[in-house]
């Protein structure tokens, strides 16, 4: 059997193709251990994951999942938490691209990127109540993407969405002509990647601490954030502005930035 993965780089982006479209591109065991290899990369600025034929991804594979042993259920599903946490944890921002159905752990996957184009004709489910099996792993990215309402919705109903409903419950981005799904993703990935890495990969970690606190934590944070930045001469500028209406006059440059509160995470 063929490699489950075409991995392609143009310029500072870098593209991770499921190549397995007669079988809808399974998330099997073999394919998502070569996606976290293929995602471990330092010299892109920005990662694309992309599939071959009409499927993003069906999913876990069923004909790899029937009749075995509870170990390799163990492994199935703990390396594909692991995936998932390597797209966050990956410095680069991560972007879906998504021209068919995505499925079941192929939703999550979308859910779990950073960003998502999908072609006008791609779908979304997690229809695992249809065949015995709830969606329980998918529901960790996609209620954080969609929502308690929208997700359970999906998840106890497995009925599908089509790509304007997932635009506007979250799931994804931008939603274009399948005949442009590839330029528009590429013209994000590009336009992302004039940026500094460095900056991008701080700014993104800042992005998951916040989001990953619980709600007390997150206040916190936002507040430590926020006290800090409302002595910086901007702020008083703005606040002076606002009092005495006129237009504002700003000095601060980014230098001034204080990364330190802003990218904290969880165990700080």
């Amino acid at each position: 059997m063929s490699e489950p993965l075409i991995v392609t780089r143009d310029g500072p982006v870098l593209t991770i193709t499921l190549d397995r479209p007669e079988r809808r591109n399974p998330l099997s065991l073999e394919t998502i251990r070569a996606l976290r290899t293929a995602l471990d990369d330092r010299d892109a600025r920005v990662i694309v994951i992309a599939s071959t034929g009409p499927a993003f991804s069906a999913g876990h594979d069923l004909r790899e999942m029937r009749e075995r042993d509870a170990e390799f259920y163990d492994d199935l599903f703990r390396e594909c938490g692991e995936l998932m946490l390597a797209i966050h944890r990956a410095p680069q921002p991560v972007i879906a691209q998504v021209q068919g159905v995505a499925t079941a752990a192929g939703c999550q996957l979308v859910a779990a990127c950073d960003l998502a184009v999908a072609s006008e004709t791609a779908t979304f489910a997690t229809p695992g109540v249809r065949v015995g099996l709830f969606c329980t792993t998918p529901l960790v990215e996609v209620s954080r993407a969609l929502g308690r309402k929208r997700a359970m919705r999906m998840l106890l109903t497995g009925d599908p969405i089509d790509a304007h409903t997932a635009a506007d419950w979250g799931l994804v981005n931008d939603v274009v002509p399948a005949a442009d799904l590839a330029d528009a993703t590429m013209a994000l990935a590009r336009r992302i990647a004039t940026a500094s890495p460095l900056v991008l990969a701080t700014g993104k970690r800042a992005f998951h601490a916040n989001s990953e606190l619980d709600l007390d934590a997150a206040y916190e944070h936002a507040g430590e954030v926020m006290a800090q930045d409302s002595a910086a001469a901007d702020a008083q500028e703005g606040f002076a502005a606002f009092l005495e209406k006129r237009a504002p006059t700003w000095t601060d440059s980014l230098d001034d930035a204080r990364p330190g509160v802003a990218t904290r995470g969880p165990e700080s």
